[in-house]
């Protein structure tokens, strides 16, 4: 078994937001793969197959600082260990579409990770950045402010959506270094 992980905010306000492009990906997942959603773990939970592999798919319904709370409720049910976890994120240090799959690592400011990481008592679960980017040239926003905004229509959200949903397949059918050389 392994555990999905998308971050977000819950609510119909922040559903197109950037920093909810972890949602986007599992429910992408969920609608490829035949999942439902139930609540569960003060969460939303579906359970699917990939490849004849069992995988939770978990949208947190705690805000975006207390993600960790779920996830280690889920954890528990499930008798996961942190390497059996892929938490997907937004990541506004990489440029917009970049993907990049890694195991471990720090928060780079992301509380999601830094509840995720208290909860687990260690950072060394799976990662899969996806690339917001960051405020562009005479954009006055702070960065939290900017990933609190919807995705623009050039930005293609639907197409990164895909191609992250396609890198969490890789990774669980061919591993971390396989999508790593052809997602990173």
């Amino acid at each position: 078994m392994w555990l999905v992980v998308g971050l977000g905010n819950p609510g119909s306000k922040y559903a197109r937001n950037r920093h909810n492009v972890g949602f986007m990906v599992v429910d992408e997942l969920a609608r490829r793969h035949g999942g439902s959603w139930r609540s569960k773990f003060s969460a939303r939970l579906a359970d699917v197959r990939i490849d004849d592999h069992r995988v939770g798919l978990l949208k947190p319904e705690t805000w975006m600082n207390e993600s960790g709370r779920a996830v280690q409720a889920a954890a528990a049910f499930y008798k996961l260990e942190p390497d059996a976890i892929l938490v997907v994120h937004d990541e506004g240090d990489l440029d917009l579409g970049r993907l990049q799959a890694r195991k471990g690592g720090g928060f780079a400011g992301h509380n999601g990770l830094r509840s995720i990481a208290q909860h687990l008592k260690t950072p060394e679960f799976m990662r899969l950045r996806i690339g917001v980017g960051r405020p562009g040239r005479g954009d006055p926003r702070p960065l939290a402010d900017y990933v609190l905004s919807n995705f623009e229509p050039h930005d293609d959200a639907e197409s990164l959506v895909a191609r992250a949903a396609d890198a969490v397949e890789t990774l669980d059918a061919e591993g971390l270094d396989r999508a790593q050389a052809q997602f990173n």
